[in-house]
Parts: structure tokens; sequence; C-alpha cells
């Protein structure tokens, strides 16, 4: 099939001397931003003003200090080496994106774009704001400092500090008058979209996307639940976006209600906010709950927000970037397609989809606009997105009376897998006799909540295996599932359209078949499990400590 041609490129700037001479203003002016920012963490770690937090303390795990905004989380990061600043002008017609799917597929150090050649200046890009690290030992390090966590937390870890957060209460946010983003501000017939630097991410992308790790926040007319979420946003014009507003998504619930009162939904973009809000907006918490709430229970201090200037809405007061106005059902134009979480662009034509109205832009001074590139894992919708579902899943599970270990979406399986773990005696704790019923029942709750609906498939083993390691899930996987006897089918049930496989027609419905994988040991063994071949389960546990111990002296490095 012939690929569509790009939206219009724009006019790329070479670096001649007068470029290069606003590159190196640029860079003065963005380093004299990181002194303050890096004064301003250590302050708020408790050090001197003229001493660096050092290296090695942090990777010791000392827990950190709120990162109360994204300019705080950055220098985090650079102390940790997983910040790269690029000096060198850079394209937002596709070499951005190019370098941010590079830095995701080598788990190099994020991105951090000075100078775009192709755009007048005053803002910086932060690619791969929650991607993976190649560092030993870090993989997450980008996610557990956003959560206020120590660098080598791990995923299992990770999820365990989200879903104990749920079972507390809710610290609503503090709402304050003024915020940094208000230092510039478009209202009007001054709207105008093209001053932000929105970029042509993939080859093949419908049109340029503005909000890809940002903050929506939307209200129900009632004014009882305020609902944050992210979505992808494309740049139609100088005053309109658009983007997917699923009618069964807690955003078009909400936009839904206005409409109903034949009303368009006001709504706040706020872009570059603090490092854990993506991740309570990727969350698939239930229906009629703040996530802002929920958030504050997860960091336990109230998150901050402000309120805007021309909507009746607060919005996280750590935004770099805010937009405001308002999101027309009624009015639909082509939006995409997109690469997405699953790791392909679709072979779709535009979709004609909902039209977001701009009435203000605000932003700080020398701004950062973070910017992922959705595609094949690991990004950040499985990061952001998968993470919390994982979580979410995992208390779903143990509320139901189910003594799930973990709940785990391995990276790689781009939201596409479910792996849940049991321990042996699975049976007497959840009164379940056979493991083929287990399955069903795992699979009636995983696949009945919001969190589940995008997964078709989930995996059931024992808690022997470790669901993060993706060596021993697949050796699991391929030795432990009966080809033909345990697992529970669901032949016809909600499905996300994005899923990669989905034929037209299960799009079209929104429904598909879904299944969980018996990889329990057989009902005949009861309780036994086969002693493991490897090092770790196959020796005793001194012997284990004694080769640890004496591995330099073999002559091993």
């Amino acid at each position: 099939m012939r690929r569509r041609a790009p939206p219009a490129r724009l006019r790329s700037i070479e670096p001649g001397p007068d470029a290069r001479h606003a590159t190196e203003r640029h860079s003065c002016a963005t380093r004299a931003h990181d002194r303050r920012d890096q004064r301003r963490l250590r302050e708020s770690m408790g050090q001197p003003a003229g001493r660096s937090s050092s290296r090695r303390r942090s990777r010791r795990g000392r827990r950190l200090m709120p990162l109360t905004d994204l300019r705080l989380y950055v220098e985090a990061l650079r102390g940790l080496g997983e910040i790269q600043e690029i000096d060198a002008p850079v394209s937002l017609d596709l070499e951005l994106g190019a370098v941010i799917r590079r830095c995701i597929e080598t788990g190099a150090p994020a991105p951090l774009f000075n100078v775009l050649s192709d755009h007048p200046g005053g803002f910086r890009i932060l690619g791969a704001p929650g991607g993976t690290s190649a560092q030993p030992g870090m993989e997450l390090v980008r996610v557990a400092v956003a959560l206020e966590l120590p660098p080598t937390t791990g995923g299992l870890a990770i999820a365990e500090a989200i879903v104990a957060s749920l079972d507390r209460p809710a610290i609503d946010p503090v709402v304050v008058d003024d915020a940094p983003v208000f230092e510039n501000m478009l209202t009007g017939d001054a709207v105008d979209l093209s001053a932000l630097p929105a970029p042509l991410l993939h080859y093949g992308d419908g049109g340029r996307y503005l909000n890809t790790f940002g903050c929506i926040v939307a209200r129900t007319p009632d004014g009882t639940w305020t609902n944050w979420s992210i979505a992808r946003m494309m740049v139609v014009d100088a005053k309109r976006l658009s983007g997917i507003v699923a009618p069964e998504q807690h955003l078009g619930m909400v936009a839904q209600a206005w409409a109903d009162l034949g009303r368009p939904m006001p709504f706040a973009l706020a872009l570059g906010v603090e490092p854990s809000v993506p991740f309570i907006c990727g969350m698939p918490l239930p229906a009629h709950v703040n996530e802002s709430g929920r958030l504050g229970a997860l960091m336990g201090r109230a998150i901050r927000t402000v309120r805007c200037r021309t909507v009746e809405l607060d919005a996280p007061a750590s935004a770099e970037i805010l937009i405001e106005g308002h999101l027309h059902l009624d009015e639909l134009v082509e939006e995409g397609p997109m690469g997405e979480f699953a790791g392909y662009i679709p072979l779709d034509t535009p979709a004609r989809r909902p039209t977001y109205r701009v009435c203000a832009i605000s932003h700080r001074d020398n701004a950062i606009l973070p910017v992922v590139v959705a595609g094949e894992p690991v990004e950040e919708n499985h990061t952001a997105w998968g993470l919390p579902s994982a979580a979410q899943l995992l208390h779903d599970l143990r509320q139901a009376g189910i003594p799930a270990t973990a709940a785990w979406i391995p990276l790689q399986s781009a939201l596409h897998w479910l792996v849940v773990t049991v321990p042996r005696d699975w049976r007497r704790r959840s009164g379940v006799g056979e493991s083929e019923a287990l399955c069903r029942r795992i699979g009636q709750v995983v696949f009945a909540s919001k969190a589940g609906a995008v997964i078709p498939k989930v995996i059931v083993l024992n808690d022997d295996v470790d669901p993060t390691d993706l060596k021993e899930l697949v050796w699991a996987f391929a030795t432990r599932c009966h080809p033909l006897l345990g697992h529970a089918v669901f032949d016809d049930i909600e499905a996300a359209p994005l899923l990669a496989y989905l034929r037209r027609s299960e799009k079209a419905s929104g429904h598909t078949g879904k299944i969980v994988y018996n990889g329990l040991a057989p009902d005949e063994w009861g309780e036994a499990l086969p002693m493991r071949a490897s090092f770790r389960h196959g020796y005793p546990a001194d012997i284990v400590d004694r080769v640890r111990r004496r591995w330099r002296e073999y002559g091993f490095t």
C-alpha cells in the first residue's frame, strides 16, 4: 500500500555563522537556567547551595525529595547520567523523532534538545522522559525517580508502591493563584499554535503531534469529577487540535456529559508537568475517581494546581506550557494516523475526530516540552501506562480474593500480555480447586476492568518465575503451557481498537476474543513442583553463596 506523503516540511535552517552564534547564545541562557535548577534541587534535598549531590549517593537508594516540577526532574536525572544535552540544531521534521527513537531503542540517556533548527526558539524538548535505561541495574531509573523512589527500584517494587497507595485516603490538590507558566500568555486572536514546537515524529504520521505526554484536565458539568488523562493531540491549524476521544474512555464520558447539555467541554492541556503526573494520567482508575487525589496519596503530599485563566478548571501548577480551550464533539476534522504503542504506523486512512478549539496558550520562559515517540517497546506507553495498569490489576485481583503475588505487563509485550503469578498453595488461599477454573476467574476480573480492556492475553504462572525477567518468562511459557488443555478462552469481549492484530470488523465493534494461558502445574501434581535445573534453584544455598564469593578467585570478572 502506498505510504501517504508526510505533511508539508518545515523550513530547515542551516547552522551557518549566524545560527552558530544564536546557538551559543541560547546554550548560555539554557546553562544559566540549568544552574538555577541545580541549586533548587540541592536546596530541596537539604544540601548547601554550592555543593553538588554525588552520583554515588543518588545510586545508593536515598529517597529523593519532592520533584515538584519538570526542571527538578531533569536535574535529578542529570546527576544519574540520564540526560544528554544536545546543543546542535535539530529539525522538528522527523530528525528529532528519529533521535528519540534511537535513544529509546538503545537505552541512551534522555535527549534534551536546546536548539531547534526550524523553530524560532524559546523552547526546549525533552525526549524519552519515561523511557528505559541501559545502565546496569537501573532499567527503570526514570520511572523510579519520577515517583520519588530510589533509582535502582525494580518494576515489581514500583508496582507494589502504587498498589499500597490505593488503600490510602486521597490527598486532594492545593490550588494556588499563580504559577511560572503564566510568564508568557496569548489569548483570543493572538493564539497561534505554531508558536509551539510541534514535531513530525514518524514518517507516515498524519500530522504534527503537540501532546504525547501531557495532562488533559476535564471536569463534569456538576463539578463532582475532575479527570486527568493522556491522549494524543495533533495540530490542525493555528487555533485547533484534534485527537482520539473514545466514548468508553473517561475523557469521552466527561465530554459527552457536556454535549448532552448542548455545550462544548472546557479543557486544559498541561505540558511539561512534574514527573509523577503522567503516571497517574496513564493509570486506569475507576470512573469518578479524581486522579489528582490518588496521586497525592501515592506521593504522600498534595499536588499543587493553579486556576486557569479562560476556563473554569485547575491544572497542574508545575506545567511548562498550558493550553486552554473547549472540546467540540460535533466538530470533526481529519486526524492521524500516528505510530502507536503496539509498534506500528497503522495502514488506516485519517479518521474524523473531535476538535479542541484553543482560546489561550501560556508558557514559561525557555519552556521544556516532553515528547514521546510511540512505537516498538520500550517507550512511555509501556512504562507510564503499562506499569500503573499492572498495579491496578494486581489490586483488583487481590480485592477479588485471588492470591496474586505479582501482576506484570512485560515491557516488551507492548501492552498485549499480562503475567499473573500465584503461590503454589493457591488452592488453599483462593478456595478454587482446579487451575482452569482459577484462570477463568482471573480472566473475568482482568477483562471486566478498565485496565484490562487493552490486554488480550494473560499468562498465569507459579511465582517461582520472575515475570520481569524476559528470559525466565519465555522459558516458563514455553515449557509450562500445555498447547491444548487448561486455558480459559473468552470469545467475544471488549477490546481496545489500537490492538495491533484486530480485523476491521473487530475494530468497528470494539470486541474480539481474549485468552488466559494456563502455565500452572497439572492439577494432579497438587502443590508439588519439579526442581528447576538452574544455578539459583538447583543447588543448596551454601553452595550458591560459596560460588558467588569465590567467583573472582576462579578467574572470572
